[in-house]
């Protein structure tokens, strides 16, 4: 440690707490300037700050486990190509590569070094999912990289202070969506500047020459922390599998989470090897979100950076589906990324029983909707042409102690898009926007339940849906006595036909598309539930009548009345 004295120390953690609400700001910075709803309404984004030796020091409050986990890795690639004394004053580095970056084209990471005089004394980093990025359009049906949108290298967005028009020429001719994106990328840079500005001010303010003592002493009591807290279980192998719907054929994921003294390593050997289509996994994308579940129980209360990252080691074979190699399309890599969490949580099941949540959806649920020529077999005519991503999920899985979350989006954290919004900037009307009763898997702790959605197009035109949804084959699955969660559904109303869980799919004209969202996995015996709780449930319409007294063994009116004498029996039943 650089520190000496308790006075030292308390300082150093003032000037730690000042780091984090510098990069708070600069996260809200980017929210409030975006112009891309995944940004401004879902919080789709992440932000964060970085010594000279490319270490996350701190990362803000308001952001997705994918894009600041993998954010930290990404900063390293962009001082391969960019050493310090490469970057001038004015700079500012753009990448949306998926290998290094954050998994797919449609996030665009920007990188911006803050000088103190002549010397660079920090990075700030930061990422957002932009609306569009040309190409097949945000969905799974490319079968190369090549197919799914243009691939910015690392190169200078800005020189001098000056924005590079060649390079947001090139962007704008390459998008459906050219202001928003451009808008986004001026709203990136707006974030990185205003952390480096409130940097200066707290390195003035605390007379700091540079980071370097508060930088180690981050990292080394981040890193301390979290080996206190893995030291506390026990050494050993343990294994966990998952079987998902994928696109062609279903897909295994299989782990083997060892804990050794300091350190916890996943080895994902096992899983099944890349698709053909647009739901492959970079490894940046893989271990972010598969440290993300050991971050979830283990280690909760130390602030996520390079320190308490280092003692959690994942691994996955190079040609699987979790360590795709370039050209593999890797556009809906969140499909099946977002599902480690709950990979990870049933390795340590094993290890810490009470502490670990059942499965939840986990992948969110973003009905990718598209309007315009050639988008559909039928004749779009005069219709407002449009692109649009809404953001919205099922339930999670119910925690312990407690029931698991309603239409909330676990592991992302972004949250769901307005519907006034979406009606706003597309011709599109949601007819329906409500929770789905029984969906929620049933247990002691009930699994939160999915919502339900009818979308139609406003000018009574054909409109398509880019469907990249997991959980209709295979749903969340109960923990420790808990029951599944409902699996999802996507369906043409009039038509009266669903549809696949993946790719480009027709909503003809006159008809409307509903989207059933799954429900999470349920924690313990549903007959331990108490039942006043299974009756709160029914009046908030979580719960039928009918499932009450058939899953949870209470007799129970649509008011909440509760027949006492006919629940006794149906629970003596059991």
């Amino acid at each position: 440690m650089s520190t000496t004295s308790a006075l030292d120390q308390i300082r150093m953690q003032i000037q730690w707490n000042r780091l984090l609400s510098v990069v708070e700001e600069q996260a809200q910075t980017l929210i409030r300037t975006a112009f891309s709803t995944s940004a401004r309404e879902a919080g789709d984004i992440s932000a964060g700050v970085y010594d000279t030796r490319g270490r996350m020091l701190a990362q803000a409050v308001t952001g997705t486990p994918g894009h600041v986990n993998a954010m930290a890795a990404s900063v390293g690639f962009f001082l391969e190509k960019y050493p310090l004394a490469k970057m001038k004053p004015g700079d500012v580095f753009v990448t949306n590569d998926p290998w290094l970056g954050t998994g797919h084209l449609n996030d665009f990471t920007v990188v911006t070094p803050t000088f103190r005089g002549n010397e660079i004394v920090a990075l700030f980093a930061c990422t957002t999912h932009v609306v569009d990025v040309g190409g097949k359009g945000f969905g799974p049906d490319g079968r190369q990289i090549y197919e799914e949108g243009i691939n910015i290298p690392i190169m200078r967005l800005a020189e001098n202070g000056e924005f590079s028009e060649p390079v947001l020429e090139i962007i704008r001719t390459n998008v459906r969506n050219p202001i928003e994106v451009e808008g986004d990328l001026y709203s990136l840079a707006a974030c990185n500047d205003v952390g480096g500005q409130r940097l200066l001010d707290m390195m003035k303010e605390f007379a700091l020459d540079d980071l370097g003592p508060l930088a180690d002493y981050v990292i080394e009591s981040a890193r301390a922390g979290m080996a206190a807290e893995i030291r506390e279980l026990p050494n050993g192998t343990y294994h966990n599998s998952m079987r998902i719907d994928g696109y062609e054929s279903p897909i295994d994921l299989v782990a083997a989470l060892t804990i050794r003294d300091e350190e916890i390593a996943v080895d994902f050997s096992g899983t099944s090897g890349v698709s053909t289509y647009g739901i492959n996994v970079p490894l940046t994308y893989t271990q972010a979100y598969a440290s993300f579940g050991v971050r979830c129980v283990i280690g909760g209360a130390v602030p996520n950076n390079a320190g308490s990252l280092a003692p959690v080691i994942i691994t996955a074979p190079r040609g699987s589906i979790l360590n795709a190699p370039h050209p593999c399309a890797v556009t809906a890599r969140h499909v099946i990324g977002q599902m480690l969490p709950d990979v990870v949580l049933g390795c340590l099941n094993q290890v810490i029983p009470d502490r670990v949540p059942a499965e939840g959806t986990s992948c969110l649920w973003n009905p990718v909707l598209l309007g315009g020529h050639g988008l559909t077999d039928e004749d779009y005519g005069d219709a407002t042409p449009f692109a649009i991503n809404t953001f919205h999920a099922g339930g999670t899985g119910a925690r312990p102690d407690k029931d698991g979350l309603n239409a909330t989006a676990f592991p992302s954290g972004v949250r769901n898009t307005p519907i006034e919004v979406n009606e706003t900037i597309a011709p599109l009307v949601i007819w329906r926007k409500e929770y789905r009763p029984d969906s929620g898997g049933a247990g002691k702790f009930r699994g939160g339940v999915g919502q339900v959605m009818e979308i139609s197009h406003s000018e009574d035109a054909p409109f398509a849906i880019n469907c990249m949804f997991d959980r209709v084959t295979y749903p969340a699955r109960g923990r420790n006595g808990g029951g599944d969660g409902e699996a999802g559904i996507i369906e043409r109303k009039v038509k009266g036909d669903r549809l696949n869980a993946k790719g480009r799919q027709p909503i003809g004209k006159g008809d409307r598309l509903v989207v059933s969202m799954p429900g999470g996995g349920g924690l313990g015996n549903a007959f331990e539930r108490d039942p006043a709780e299974v009756a709160r449930d029914v009046v908030l319409g979580f719960v039928s009548p009918d499932a009450a007294r058939s899953v949870y063994g209470v007799a129970v009116d649509e008011d909440g009345r509760i027949d006492e004498d006919r629940t006794r029996d149906l629970r003596a039943a059991r």
